[in-house]
């Protein structure tokens, strides 16, 4: 094996691998709605630069219903008014456990989602995204 390999997950780390697709089941179980769910992970995905889940999601989402046109503009999303202030509050909560700042205010972002979102839902949404960005990880050790 080259010493610039990208790590075989599946075949030094399978249970590793195994947990965590386990894990993605158990937090997907909690019903966050499926488009937000696609928004999220796309735009962390968009951040982190994975390609590969660039890819997966785009699709997914579309294959969900997902617009192309709402798709296009997602890295701009603060900027345009094609997501409704829910949506908004969720990609900004994203980009905030995404791009870790000690200076961001978490606590006026998690205000913010009260507004749109049940304790649940909050809950399922900061796991989502602590998932997508340890996918994301690994993804982008492949490259």
């Amino acid at each position: 094996m080259s010493e610039t390999a990208a790590p075989r997950y599946e075949q030094e780390v399978p249970d590793v691998l195994k947990a965590m697709a386990n894990t993605q089941a158990a937090i997907t179980a909690h019903g966050l709605p499926r488009l937000l769910h696609h928004l999220v992970v796309l735009r962390a995905s968009q951040i982190n630069r994975c390609a590969f889940c660039v890819k997966m999601h785009t699709r997914e989402a579309r294959e969900d219903g997902e617009t192309s046109e709402r798709l296009d503009r997602l890295v701009v999303w603060d900027q345009v008014s094609d997501f409704t202030a829910g949506e908004k509050a969720a990609l900004a909560w994203t980009e905030a456990l995404t791009v870790l700042d000690h200076k961001t205010d978490l606590g006026a972002l998690r205000a913010e989602l009260r507004r749109h979102f049940s304790e649940g839902q909050v809950a399922t949404l900061s796991a989502t995204v602590a998932m997508i960005n340890l996918w994301n990880r690994i993804g982008i050790s492949r490259h």
